[in-house]
């Protein structure tokens, strides 16, 4: 682990997106596309409206443009919804690239500023923060959706786990026997 403070928030940065984005991997883009709960949630969409923020928070906060406005979806307008979900015309593969390319952008600011560099967020009224609080904040905000990414996933496929190559799940377990322990202590209530 880095010990400079900065190298720290931005691996764990790092880490939320790159769990993230391993939840779609193996899935057909049906499987990352399709809502999963009552109110649409999806894989491809979570990744789409994590781009779209990284853009705003590392981009527009601290007076830097994305280059091509026209490959986003920000909040608001027609479907206040457009940034949780792709379009017929987007692809998953397009998506993935851009939010490479998002991260690449948003890692120039965190390289070029001082994590105490003042930025305004517009859409919380241009409220002050600092470039370490905007790092804490999205890293907070993305491991919520991995978090989200990783129950959808489990319910596609049975894939569980925290990192591609360590699940942090008891190998050895009667998962069945399980769910039906904690379903029959549940009953009780």
């Amino acid at each position: 682990m880095p010990a400079d403070a900065k190298d720290v928030l931005k691996d764990y940065l790092q880490g939320a997106r790159d769990t993230l984005i391993w939840k779609l991997d193996g899935l057909s883009e049906r499987d990352q596309r399709l809502p999963r709960t009552p109110t649409g949630t999806n894989l491809l969409g979570m990744v789409k409206h994590a781009l779209n923020t990284e853009v705003v928070y590392f981009g527009q906060t601290f007076g830097r443009d994305w280059p091509t406005p026209e490959d986003l979806v920000l909040a608001g307008g027609i479907d206040p919804q457009a940034n949780w979900y792709a379009t017929a015309q987007e692809s998953a593969a397009g998506l993935l690239d851009l939010y490479r390319q998002v991260q690449a952008f948003a890692d120039e600011t965190i390289s070029a500023l001082p994590l105490d560099a003042i930025g305004h967020v517009a859409h919380w009224g241009g409220a002050e923060v600092t470039l370490h609080e905007i790092m804490v904040h999205t890293t907070v905000d993305l491991q919520r959706h991995a978090g989200h990414a990783d129950i959808l996933r489990e319910q596609i496929d049975g894939s569980t786990g925290l990192l591609r190559e360590a699940s942090n799940l008891p190998s050895e377990m009667d998962w069945p026997a399980y769910v039906a322990k904690l379903a029959a202590i549940a009953e009780k209530f």
